[in-house]
């Protein structure tokens, strides 16, 4: 049973690898064995966490900070992946640019700034074009590989709006445009790249809860409240999903939207 869950000799490429969630995968999956390509803007959260995985777990990762949406440096990058480890087994789209700063963020849809929407939805999804495109190719000369894109359940069913108030929590309206647009993807690659043995598979994730940013306890019991088990997420919650997915043992699921949110969607 052990030997399933090994991923020692697998590359696994991470983007978004120094958010929250980017983070707990890439210790699950180093706990596991995997060498890690860590890829995240953020190039002082990701040293601090490239060095954390290599003295906790003694693997072989690298680390990355380029614009993902950079064909020329996805191509520059991937010469050094394949020079270092000569192969490419799991991709994990994770990364997802949210402008939490910005001063409209959270504007009513009817005032909502045209170039936020086209900024945030044209990372966003350029992104996972790019990445797919590139590690995809990989993948298809190899004729194995495995993709798994991370959404949210705001991108299959749309926000409860009378859960959220003023607590600025609420997703913007290009977040469930672009994540919906990321089950499509999913489902269109897993029918593409079938004969060449990729399998691309959606994780969807309900909410997590993060103590600084959910200091509303209102918000966190109307969320709560909406679940079969009667409270948001952590991050731990998904360990086991991310590492099936990336191990042998989905070796017969693709196209397929695993959806973890504790029973939001299944009311």
């Amino acid at each position: 049973m052990d030997k399933k869950f090994d991923l020692s000799e697998k590359t696994i490429i991470l983007t978004g690898s120094a958010g929250r969630v980017g983070s707990r995968f890439s210790e699950i999956l180093s706990e596991a064995g995997a060498n890690l390509v860590l890829i995240d803007k953020d190039a002082e959260k990701n040293k601090k966490l490239y060095k954390k995985i290599k003295k906790q777990f003694k693997t072989n990762c690298l680390i990355s900070n380029i614009d993902i949406t950079n064909e020329n440096e996805m191509d520059n990058l991937i010469k050094v992946i394949l020079k270092k480890y000569s192969k490419i087994d799991v991709l994990i789209n994770n990364a997802h640019f949210v402008p939490r700063k910005h001063p409209n963020r959270d504007a009513p849809f009817e005032k909502y700034p045209y170039e936020l929407w086209q900024k945030t939805t044209s990372y966003n999804l350029n992104s996972l074009f790019v990445c797919c495109q590139k590690f995809g190719k990989i993948m298809a000369k190899q004729k194995k590989g495995s993709i798994i894109n991370i959404s949210s359940i705001y991108g299959i069913i749309g926000p409860d709006q009378r859960i959220y108030g003023k607590s600025r929590l609420n997703s913007p309206p290009f977040y469930s445009a672009t994540k919906g647009a990321m089950v499509s993807l999913t489902k269109y690659l897993a029918s593409y790249w079938g004969e060449k043995n990729i399998r691309v598979n959606t994780l969807t994730l309900g909410g997590i809860f993060d103590k600084k940013l959910h200091t509303n306890k209102g918000f966190v019991r109307e969320y709560s409240k909406r679940t079969m088990l009667g409270r948001m997420s952590h991050v731990k919650d998904y360990d086991g999903a991310i590492l099936f997915l990336s191990s042998d043992f989905s070796s017969y699921m693709t196209g397929a939207n695993l959806i973890i949110d504790g029973g939001w969607t299944a009311w």
